[in-house]
């Protein structure tokens, strides 16, 4: 099926979604939700599919929530009274872009996010579970909750402190001010910021660093240890899944294939697929809710 508000496309190993509103600067709705989750489905199914870009179309990233229901956009209840649906509020209602993030914390393919232009709300809080964050210089960022009378979404109460720390993190979140490139750059929240017209190349430039030189199976097992592991409350936890992730992977097929290849002093070929070699012991996390 055709995508009607991204764009998905895979050559040499890198897939890349594009957010495909541009005279809306691409700002985020249900179906552009949708059919992000479906794409991140393709990418862990896709073999051939080794790292994913994420970027925006036009002269922006993802402008936020889609504002065009005006001061009712956010309220529950009224929106699922239109559309038909069973839940209120008060039943178990998932907020969207929480749903968003999980499935991109669950990608068993790195994530890069390319941000090329401003990126607010949840323009911003869909890049936190991706695992490398480049910005042109160009991008501006606002965690801007506090200004439209809401709280941060897509988990980034869990996500952001993280990756810039509470203090950061909280300033951020009650100015709700939008702020430029170098002072993500400086807190940590992107790696690199270059010109616009070198983004995408910088992107694909990791991409291909990844895509060419690891096995997949050691890319999507070591991305779920490190995520997860920001949640332990001692290193032992961490001991615990090293130990049974070399004891696994040790006797794999990329195992074998990684030494011998650095003993003959040859580019490796590892055979494993990230979709159907996973080592027994992933997932080693417990079942959370509503999944």
């Amino acid at each position: 099926m055709a995508f009607q508000e991204i764009l998905y496309g895979v050559e040499e190993g890198i897939a890349t979604i594009t957010l495909n509103r541009p005279d809306k600067l691409n700002a985020f709705t249900e179906t552009m939700r949708r059919e992000m989750i479906e794409a991140f489905d393709k990418t862990d199914d896709d073999d051939n599919v080794r790292v994913v870009i994420v970027t925006g179309a036009g002269r922006g990233f993802c402008a936020g929530a889609d504002l065009s229901r005006g001061g009712d956009t956010f309220d529950v209840e009224k929106r699922q009274t239109i559309t038909g649906g069973a839940q209120s509020a008060g039943q178990h209602w998932r907020d969207g872009g929480g749903t968003l993030t999980l499935r991109i914390f669950e990608s068993r393919k790195p994530v890069i996010a390319a941000v090329n232009g401003p990126a607010v709300g949840v323009g911003v809080t869909m890049q936190l579970p991706m695992d490398i964050r480049l910005a042109s210089t160009e991008a501006r960022f606002g965690f801007v909750f506090a200004r439209r009378g809401l709280v941060p979404e897509a988990c980034s109460s869990w996500f952001l402190p993280r990756v810039v720390g509470i203090s950061r993190a909280m300033e951020w979140v009650a100015t709700g001010r939008v702020f430029p490139a170098a002072e993500a750059l400086e807190a940590g929240l992107v790696r690199d910021v270059v010109a616009p017209d070198q983004l995408m190349p910088r992107a694909r430039a990791l991409a291909r660093e990844i895509a060419d030189n690891t096995s997949a199976v050691s890319v999507a097992v070591s991305r779920q240890m490190l995520w997860r592991m920001l949640g332990a409350d001692h290193p032992m936890e961490a001991h615990k899944i090293d130990s049974r992730g070399i004891a696994q992977l040790g006797k794999m097929a990329d195992a074998r294939e990684g030494v011998t290849a650095f003993l003959e002093k040859r580019p490796a070929k590892f055979p494993l697929s990230a979709a159907r070699d996973l080592p027994p012991f992933v997932p080693w996390w417990k079942d959370r809710p509503f999944e």
